[in-house]
């Protein structure tokens, strides 16, 4: 499902037109920006927890020359899905298992 599919199918399950469903999935997505840029995790209830975290300074090693490399640390995007979630990955997206 592209961005366009998912406004689509946002303002009809909502009743909302896709310019309004658009600008709050745009302010949404700007609020999660402000709070990752802070360090703070973003908790979305029966979806998951977005967090940054830092992966440390690390050596790493090109396979084809043997050269090793020094990596620097930086800070990633961190997705832990909930259970149900899981649970409907592993199933195949069926919602009944």
């Amino acid at each position: 499902m592209n961005n366009k599919e998912f406004i689509a199918e946002l303002a009809s399950r909502t009743g909302y037109t896709q310019d309004e469903s658009q600008r709050m999935v745009k302010s949404v997505i700007e609020l999660m920006g402000k709070s990752f840029e802070a360090g703070d995790p973003v908790s979305v209830s029966g979806f998951g927890t977005f967090e940054v975290k830092k992966r440390l300074e690390r050596v790493m090693v090109n396979p084809s020359t043997g050269q090793r490399m020094l990596v620097p640390p930086k800070l990633v995007l961190n997705f832990k899905p909930a259970a149900n979630i899981k649970g409907q990955v592993r199933r195949g997206g069926t919602e009944n298992g």
